[in-house]
């Protein structure tokens, strides 16, 4: 199999590149996924399915603290791309 000039230089960049990767983005990622898990049970406990509704005027009061407190959660997710994971 042949490699262009450019494949080569990209693959030798991120090999030497390899060593500073921290784990940042994969805690954010893990943390949003526990956002999204108390999303769906919050919804679940209210009587609907996350998705299938919108916030309007008729919306029940606990769909929105659902929504509410799905905003806040990810809200406290966000320092944690930057954040060195070892």
């Amino acid at each position: 199999m042949k490699f262009s000039f450019t494949s080569v230089v990209a693959f030798a960049a991120v090999a030497l590149n390899a060593g500073q990767v921290q784990a940042g983005p994969v805690a954010m990622g893990l943390c949003y996924s526990a956002c999204n898990a108390g999303y769906v049970t919050c919804c679940t406990t209210a009587g609907a399915v996350a998705g299938t509704f919108t916030l309007g005027l008729g919306v029940p009061v606990a769909l929105a603290v659902c929504s509410v407190v799905q905003g806040t959660c990810m809200a406290a997710c966000t320092p944690l791309l930057a954040a060195p994971t070892p």
